[in-house]
């Protein structure tokens, strides 16, 4: 038996062997040759809509359907009509049902749908209604898609091969009216987007007759046309002249948008109809919930989703007394209620990506469609002339017929027919083939005259297509003639509405603001509450945080505004209705948290701003005795700010702010016991913030002030702590006589 030959194992690269040194490539290179077929790719043959209206993966999906013979008949499986597209389009099936979704009647999407569909495919103003699985809906091409693919077998367009070599697909289709600006289309590519609004056919069709007929039409004269676009999903557009002649000019701009709503007198509801195309219920449920959670949005008792086989429904269920037009007035304001659609008119022209007005779009648009008509035109041409010339091969034998049976039952091989009939007769090849193939039974002088009495009426034809071909400006009458047809055929009112700005109403956050008489109550540690009248009825009795007191408390309205000056030096402006209601038995709101102070910040004075006069002050006291006086005419702005900085000095850790609008008595104690009570008069009063002030109080080497607090009671006996003028030393202050000194405070 032989031995088998042993293979020698295959040598493995050592580790430690020595690799050839990477080759270094510039960064410039790199993305040239790696990343830019990428962008182009996504640019061209992706995100962005060519001048025919379509993306490829709309294209691709139309076009099977049409190949599929769904432009008449009865609908297919939409499973079916994703399996075929994959031949065009290998995308995955759930990306090419979603296209399909897009452009189907049911989805609501489009103002004229190429879809004819059957079954759930969800809707446009809905991110959350789901369209139902393939398997179980049905489509076919709706009878607009006609003007989609006029032209199209009579060479209209280029055809070119699908990935696999295996068939041909338009490059464009040959849209008898101006589908870019019909049919929305928004994509994001690299390094650009593309964002196109609607416009009504009926407008669109007229404005483009217009341009055929002057293409220097100015832009006013195309917006005396078509006024705005015009969106499937209705709602009303907020209208101004000037901002949408800029949108015609340039392709860029934004249009504002608002929902279209009605009052139910007998259940005291608002129902929504009609929202902007740019929004979907989902947000706006979303926003009225956080609102509502807010405390602002206390007119509402409830709102649902109410959409129907009737269509799109939103209610808002009113409390008693609401006014309805002030809240819609607000909702617009704070809810995509009233939202924007930015347009960014950025279309494929010839392959390369271009930033159009709508002017220069129809113009494109008029200089493709010349060159669909005109290449129909000419296979019309040839086919007329194909056929003429047959014809008139047909006529050559109608003076002898007999020769030219003779002449076929007579060749003895069947390869010789054609050239004996184009020796006998005169005639070329083609008219020869074309004789050899007419059936026996035809070959009689009733037949050949029946067939040649065309041939005048193909000269009139080929002569009018010649005619037609040569003149531009006939081209475009005929196109104006198609246009004239489609609107007639699938005009539809304009679903938009279009107000004047005057209409939307500017309503301010504090004319809305639900109003009621309220006790505010804020504490030394930071503790704010804000109790109804109805709820102190019940328990006045205040709870509070252990060695916690109260510093400010007063009766207003929940629209009021207060200030808190903290010990951080910022003062703060916020409006009673930013807090909460609580019962006096709770500890109440957090003020750090509520208004988002920094951390160990705390309130130590707070003023209504209904209770500042021209003349009033804030008094500062310091650790080191010092004090200032400053008018809050130094504290006023520009602008309404929420925080202040720098609203005292810094030299010296601040002891309390005091609010004055009338002269008060204010004790002063320091950390060794003793006290002074001065009038606030006599501390001067400093025109800027950053005052250190004057010494108020003489303090002992080591003490400080410990506390200063207005004096309730001008009349007790103040003993030897009354002092009338500054600075002064402090003097000792007897329990009784601080008590009866500070009231109710302590």
């Amino acid at each position: 038996m032989a031995r088998k030959k042993a293979t020698p194992e295959k040598k493995l690269t050592d580790i430690n062997e020595p690799q050839l040194p990477a080759v270094p490539q510039l960064i410039t290179d790199t993305i040239r040759d790696n990343y830019m077929p990428y962008v182009m790719t996504v640019i061209v043959s992706r995100a962005i809509p060519e001048i025919d209206g379509f993306k490829p993966s709309q294209r691709k999906l139309l076009y099977t359907m049409y190949k599929m013979g769904l432009l008449t008949g009865n609908r297919t499986k939409s499973t079916n009509i994703v399996g075929q597209t994959m031949k065009l389009h290998p995308h995955g099936d759930a990306s090419i049902y979603e296209t399909m979704v897009r452009l189907t009647k049911g989805n609501d999407a489009l103002l004229h749908p190429f879809i004819d569909s059957k079954g759930c495919f969800g809707k446009q103003y809905s991110h959350d209604m789901a369209y139902a699985a393939a398997r179980y809906t049905e489509a076919k091409l709706d009878h607009i898609c006609t003007e989609l693919f006029s032209g199209i077998d009579k060479d209209a367009v280029d055809m070119v091969p699908n990935y696999d070599n295996t068939m041909l697909e338009p490059v464009l289709f040959p849209t008898t009216f101006p589908n870019v600006l019909v049919s929305p289309n928004s994509g994001i590519a690299v390094g650009m987007a593309s964002s196109v609004c609607s416009f009504n056919l009926a407008e669109i069709c007229d404005a483009t007759t217009a341009l055929l007929k002057n293409p220097k039409a100015t832009t006013d004269k195309l917006l005396d046309i078509m006024p705005a676009p015009d969106f499937s999903g209705g709602a009303e557009l907020v209208y101004d002249r000037e901002q949408m002649k800029q949108i015609y000019e340039t392709g860029r701009g934004s249009i504002k948008l608002r929902s279209v709503w009605e009052y139910n007198k007998k259940d005291n509801c608002i129902e929504i109809l009609e929202i902007p195309y740019s929004t979907n219920i989902e947000a706006i449920i979303k926003k009225l919930t956080e609102l509502y959670k807010a405390g602002k949005l206390k007119e509402v008792s409830d709102f649902r989703d109410e959409i129907d086989l009737n269509g799109f429904k939103l209610t808002l269920d009113l409390k008693r007394g609401t006014d309805p037009e002030a809240l819609m007035a607000r909702l617009f304001k704070q809810t995509p209620l009233m939202s924007a659609f930015d347009c960014n008119f950025n279309v494929l022209i010839d392959g390369s990506p271009k930033l159009l007005g709508v002017a220069d779009i129809l113009k494109e648009w008029i200089r493709f469609r010349l060159n669909c008509f005109c290449r129909e035109c000419r296979f019309d041409l040839k086919k007329k002339q194909d056929k003429l010339h047959l014809l008139q091969g047909l006529g050559m034998i109608l003076l002898d017929i007999d020769s030219c049976i003779a002449i076929v039952r007579g060749t003895e091989k069947e390869s010789q027919v054609v050239p004996n009939l184009m020796k006998e007769f005169g005639i070329d090849e083609i008219q020869a083939e074309y004789i050899a193939e007419i059936k026996l039974r035809h070959l009689n002088r009733e037949y050949i005259l029946e067939r040649i009495k065309e041939i005048e009426n193909l000269q009139k034809e080929i002569a009018e297509l010649n005619e037609l071909l040569a003149d531009e400006l006939k081209q475009k009458s005929a196109i104006a003639s198609q246009l004239a047809a489609i609107k007639k055929k699938y005009g539809k009112p304009r679903k938009t509405k279009l107000i004047g700005a005057e209409e939307v109403v500017e309503v301010s956050e504090v004319a809305v603001e639900e109003n009621y008489n309220v006790r505010i109550v804020l504490t030394r540690e930071g503790y704010f509450k804000k109790i109804t009248m109805r709820s102190l009825q019940g328990n006045d009795v205040h709870t509070l945080k252990e060695g916690d007191e109260i510093v400010f408390e007063r009766d207003c309205e929940n629209i009021s505004e207060i200030l808190f000056v903290t010990n951080a030096r910022q003062v703060y402006n916020a409006k009673v209705s930013d807090f909460s209601q609580v019962k006096a038995s709770s500890l109440g709101e957090f003020v750090n948290a509520t208004l988002k102070m920094d951390a160990g910040e705390k309130p130590i004075c707070a003023v209504l701003t209904s209770e500042i006069k021209p003349d009033s002050n804030f008094i500062f006291i310091f650790e080191n005795g010092k004090g200032v006086r400053i008018p809050l005419s130094a504290y006023e702005t520009k602008s309404t700010r929420r925080r202040l900085t720098g609203a005292y000095s810094a030299a010296s850790p601040i002891v309390a702010a005091i609010f004055e609008d009338t002269t008060k008595d204010i004790l002063i104690e320091a950390t060794d016991g003793k006290a002074i009570l001065v009038s606030s008069k006599l501390i001067p009063e400093k025109a800027t913030r950053s005052a250190g002030g004057v010494q108020v109080m003489t303090l002992k080497k080591g003490q400080t002030v410990s506390s200063a607090l207005i004096a309730a009671d001008k009349s007790a006996a103040a003993g030897g702590v009354r002092k009338i003028k500054i600075p002064a030393s402090g003097a000792a202050l007897t329990k009784g006589d601080r008590q009866k000194l500070l009231g109710n405070v302590e």
